[in-house]
């Protein structure tokens, strides 16, 4: 089809065509679905007169407007007529007749139920070419009674259904009178009279006579011909249509499908559209019918009993939601009868944007220009039918850049506001700053006492459901960015105040439910969640109550577990971000740094946590977890000296950083050899200051093995108890490692529940322990040792972790002592005294020796809390062990 308005717009021949971007899911749900009804209406037993079974012969498509709902009916109508994409495949119906009829109900439009049923007549006039007489004397009788001196064959004519159809119908349904006439050897004039038949024929068929005992089949004709002649009645006439069309020859069968679309615009305050429509429905069951709209039909919500005849999950079996407490998640993913058109992929996005305005054979809008519009539409394709109208308009004085399609349409939000009530518009407002929530989290960021408000906007198409997720609904996405961007121009639009009001409720009922959650079952999830919203929100809008994101940020870092915070950047994040410029600016880039040091050299870290400081913005708390894990990225880069600079500023300050910066100084003191430093230590540190994993750390390097394992245990069931799943991973970790230098089929086991444990967590320098520990539990086989070895050297340099370099030179020499391969071990020995030739690690050069059984180094600076003779002679026993673990096999 070709689109009018683009045609129109430009001096130049552009094709201008109506793109239609492949729905191929939609098709096969269709073609599914009628094939099942075909195989239900065939089968011995069906009975379209029967009033009382459960019904299932439609399917129902919503979605937000603009998600190109009519223009899948269109495209459907034509499918089922035989014009298909040729993706969409032969259906499995072929040879059966099927006759689509399109009617839309959009109030622009204007069709009336009267419109709707003879829609229906006029195109199965054309399709079966014979009267229907029940019907069409039924027919005659309500027009002639509503609309006297109104011809049919005028008022069809009117209504474009003649240029649609022809002029069978009026021929058929006089046929149909004169037929019953002459069956009921009526005068010739008379049966031109509507009251004189229908009444004849009333009669004849209360007293069953032969001569009309094909009609007489149908129960329920007599009493409609005797009612009323309203539009209640003509109402109740689809089911003379399903009598009619169950009695029609084999040749002349004829499965229609009725579609019909925007159903949404029959909503009015009694439903009375509605209830005809449903009338007409439920009472044509071997019709096909696809509905769409923007909403769920309600059909099988029992509360609609009395403004709908038929209501309820037992009519409607295939339109009831899953039972439960909660819906099915409405992403795209068919639920029953009921199906969410979802947004387009962005690859469907760029087909459609190709093909919409082409110039000689070739796409007009750039790949550039396309792949903004594409992030800037989340899918709708009603965004991207704007981005091509504003793409012409450019074009007229110049030529469009990327930047000009770098925004949101007010079009959109026109669209989504239009059918909202003014409490559903301000909770709109009031959600769009959020990314996800619930019914409490929307009433309280609008403000409001009842929760009824946020309750219909959910059951609206521009929100989509997710149970599973911590809070169910969002915003479709362009809708949300329209709401944000675009308000200016709606005549409610909200003042500056009126948005940062609704900023600072919404982020103080994160700050409740977080904190409630918290006080009764803690999750790590939601926690995550509530920074993500809180950080953006309290940064957007430059709120500075930050009390409960300061809490929030210091359980985000009472366990390693770094989930990514991302929170949304001003600009492109290709481009350079602006400084901080408020406390929450300073919070979101403290905990971005620390999250991000996972990923980034511990140089980056560095930096970013010392502009973070710089800019004084951070409260004194802050600023003493910034300076805690600038110490530990210093002490990541061997910079010990400040690291220990950094550790004992946190450390005086004696706040709830003390416990881990005293043990960061033990490790820092153990770094440098100094055990008896670091055992000081242990007492003072407790659970929080990981007083265990210490302990493992200072007795494993005098090859103390059973101890440390013993520590690392401890230190692991101590995680456990606190709920503390990074610093279980941390300690079974350890504890992989120490295991592995002397039971290398235990340490097997240990290694498989590390990796078990490390699987959802975000510990780069935690798995660079557990390749570690495999090098370890493989020395002195034939499995790629040093080359392995090389390549985690290399991965943790560029990671910036240079004290891990002695650790893994140490684990080679365990594998060249275990083989004795002296030369290979003194190549190694001389690359791990030049790593730690500042001293830090430098145990590890005592150690190396000792398994070598070589000469104790000169100058040795290690205060060990051991017999130095004592440490040597466990590690030398460990390299012997391991030879006779090797010799006597698996």
């Amino acid at each position: 089809m070709t689109d009018l308005r683009a045609l129109f717009s430009s001096n130049d021949p552009i094709d201008a065509s109506e793109a239609f971007t492949n729905r191929q899911h939609q098709w096969e749900f269709v073609a599914t679905a009628l094939e099942e009804h075909l195989r239900h209406v065939t089968a011995a037993g069906f009975d379209p007169a029967d009033l009382e079974a459960p019904r299932t012969h439609l399917i129902v498509f919503h979605g937000v407007g603009g998600v190109g709902k009519s223009t899948l009916v269109r495209k459907l109508e034509a499918a089922l007529g035989g014009t298909r994409p040729a993706q969409w495949g032969e259906p499995v119906w072929a040879g059966r007749r099927i006759l689509p009829v399109r009617i839309d109900l959009a109030r622009s439009v204007g069709t009336t139920f009267e419109d709707v049923v003879l829609t229906i007549r006029a195109a199965l006039a054309t399709a079966v070419a014979r009267p229907l007489p029940a019907f069409d004397i039924a027919l005659r009788r309500y027009w002639e009674a509503q609309h006297p001196g109104d011809p049919l064959d005028a008022y069809l004519e009117r209504g474009g259904l003649v240029s649609r159809f022809g002029k069978a119908l009026p021929q058929q349904t006089q046929t149909a009178l004169s037929d019953v006439a002459q069956a009921l050897l009526l005068p010739g004039t008379v049966g031109s009279v509507v009251g004189e038949v229908t009444g004849a024929l009333v009669g004849a068929l209360r007293e069953r006579r032969q001569t009309v005992r094909a009609l007489a089949a149908c129960a329920r004709l007599a009493p409609l011909l005797e009612s009323e002649p309203s539009l209640e009645a003509l109402s109740f006439c689809p089911h003379l249509l399903a009598f009619e069309l169950d009695r029609l020859p084999d040749d002349k069968k004829i499965t229609p499908v009725i579609l019909l679309d925007t159903f949404e615009d029959t909503a009015d305050r009694h439903r009375d559209l509605e209830r005809l429509l449903q009338r007409l429905v439920w009472l044509m069951p071997n019709c096909f019918f696809v509905i769409s709209g923007r909403s769920r039909l309600q059909w099988a919500d029992p509360a609609l009993h009395g403004q709908l005849d038929h209501t309820g999950p037992a009519a409607w079996p295939g339109l009831a939601t899953a039972p439960g407490l909660v819906s099915p998640p409405r992403h795209g993913a068919p639920g029953g009868q009921q199906h969410l058109i979802g947004d387009l992929s962005p690859e469907d996005c760029d087909d459609h944007l190709a093909r919409r305005l082409t110039k000689d054979g070739q796409p007009l809008i750039s790949p550039a220009i396309r792949a903004v519009i594409t992030a800037r539409s989340h899918g709708l394709p009603l965004h991207l039918d704007l981005a091509a109208s504003r793409f012409l308009e450019i074009r007229r004085t110049r030529e469009p850049q990327p930047a000009d399609f770098d925004h949101t349409f007010p079009a959109l939000l026109a669209r989504a506001l239009s059918d909202l009530t003014a409490d559903e518009r301000h909770v709109l407002r009031s959600v769009s700053l959020l990314d996800a929530f619930d019914l409490d989290l929307a009433t309280r960021a609008a403000g409001l006492t009842q929760q009824a408000p946020a309750r219909r906007l959910t059951e609206r198409p521009i929100v989509t459901e997710n149970p599973y997720a911590p809070w169910p609904y969002h915003l479709h996405g362009a809708i949300r960015s329209a709401v944000t961007e675009a308000d200016d121009h709606t005549d409610d639009r909200w003042t500056l105040a009126d948005w940062h009001q609704a900023a600072t409720r919404a982020l103080a009922a994160l700050g409740d439910q977080w904190a409630t959650n918290a006080a009764l079952t803690p999750s790590r999830t939601l926690l995550v969640s509530c920074l993500r919203q809180g950080l953006r929100l309290a940064r957007d809008h430059r709120l500075t109550d930050l009390a409960w994101l300061t809490e929030a940020a210091f359980a985000y870092t009472d366990d390693s577990v770094w989930e990514p915070l991302a929170p949304p950047t001003r600009a492109s994040s290709s481009e350079p971000q602006p400084d901080p410029d408020t406390p929450a600016d300073a919070l979101a880039e403290l905990l971005t740094a620390i999250a991000r040091r996972q990923h980034e050299h511990r140089e980056c870290t560095a930096e970013r946590l010392t502009a973070v400081l710089d800019t004084g913005l951070l409260s004194g708390e802050l600023t003493e977890l910034a300076l805690y894990y600038r110490a530990k990225a210093h002490k990541d880069l061997a910079r010990t000296d400040a690291a220990a600079h950094g550790m004992r500023q946190v450390a005086d300050a004696a706040g709830r950083l003390a416990p881990r910066a005293h043990r960061g100084l033990a490790n820092l003191a153990r770094t440098r050899g100094d055990f008896p430093t670091a055992l000081a230590a242990i007492p003072t540190l407790g659970w929080k200051g990981r007083h265990q994993r210490v302990l493992a750390h200072i007795r494993w390097p005098h090859g103390d093995i059973d101890s440390a394992i013993a520590a690392f245990e401890a230190a692991r069931a101590e995680a456990e108890q606190h709920n503390a799943p990074g610093e279980r991973a941390i300690a079974q970790t350890l504890l992989a490692l120490v295991t592995a230098f002397t039971d290398p089929h235990r340490a097997d086991d240990e290694l498989a529940l590390a990796h078990q444990y490390l699987a959802p967590l975000d510990q780069r320098a935690t798995t660079f322990y557990a390749h570690v520990a495999a090098l370890v539990r493989d020395a002195g086989t034939d499995r790629d040792v040093t080359d392995r070895a090389t390549v985690l050297h290399t991965e943790s340099t560029v990671a910036g972790l240079p004290w891990l370099t002695p650790l893994i030179y140490t684990a080679v020499a365990f594998h060249h002592a275990v083989r004795d391969a002296q030369n290979d071990l003194t190549t190694t020995l001389d690359r791990l005294r030049e790593a730690t030739a500042n001293g830090d690690y430098a145990y590890y050069v005592d150690i190396a020796t000792a398994m070598g059984n070589l000469p104790k180094p000169a100058g040795s600076t290690t205060q060990w809390l051991d017999d130095a003779h004592t440490v040597r002679e466990r590690w030398r026993a460990l390299v012997t062990a391991r030879r006779a673990h090797l010799s006597t096999g698996p």
